[in-house]
């Protein structure tokens, strides 16, 4: 067994996913299925880290001194979740902007955070504002703003079923709040 994965927490999942598929007629022992729940736990377990960690271990020791002043933005950052409504991923990509005070964050870091909250069972919009607010309370930024653009499988292959649906959710902190020109400098540069 691979060591990232608890025995015991991956046994026990494991065990209700094989009711879960008793429950929905399927016959857990025939041969397509034998390992199929333990398959769903581990990529369950997986696919819900974020939990399991927090922003300073992620970020360790990546904020640096910086003089600069000007917009740093890092777009198409990808990620997956699972809506917390339906446990059925949704996913798309996250795009930052932070215009620094007197600290910067590693490039990587970014990512790091994105993936740190979208690794749990989520909502879009929470999703969004908590990798702002991370960003901000972590640099002390002048201002931030995220974006996050996503598909919902729960939109597409259950419900209202529209395959071309997407959603778009904005969070903003500090100058980005406050000055229009500055959310269109952002919006210009990930375009």
């Amino acid at each position: 067994m691979d060591s990232k994965y608890p025995q015991d927490i991956i046994d026990q999942i494991a065990s209700h996913m094989e009711s879960i598929i008793k429950l929905l007629g399927e016959d857990p022992k025939r041969e397509g299925l034998l390992k199929t729940p333990q398959r769903a736990a581990k990529a369950l377990y997986y696919a819900t880290e974020g939990y399991r960690h927090t922003p300073q271990e992620i970020i360790n020791e990546a904020i640096f001194s910086s003089p600069g002043e000007q917009m740093i933005v890092v777009k198409d950052i990808e990620f997956y979740s699972f809506c917390e409504h339906h446990i059925l991923p949704f996913f798309g990509r996250v795009s930052v902007g932070y215009i620094p005070t007197d600290k910067t964050i590693g490039l990587s870091k970014l990512a790091r955070i994105v993936d740190l909250y979208a690794r749990r069972l989520q909502v879009q919009e929470r999703l969004t504002t908590e990798v702002c607010r991370e960003v901000s309370q972590r640099l002390n930024a002048a201002g931030v703003i995220v974006t996050c653009t996503a598909q919902h499988l729960c939109m597409k292959m259950r419900g209202v079923e529209k395959q071309d649906s997407s959603t778009t959710t904005v969070a903003t902190e500090g100058l980005f709040k406050e000055q229009p020109e500055l959310r269109k400098e952002f919006f210009d540069a990930i375009k």
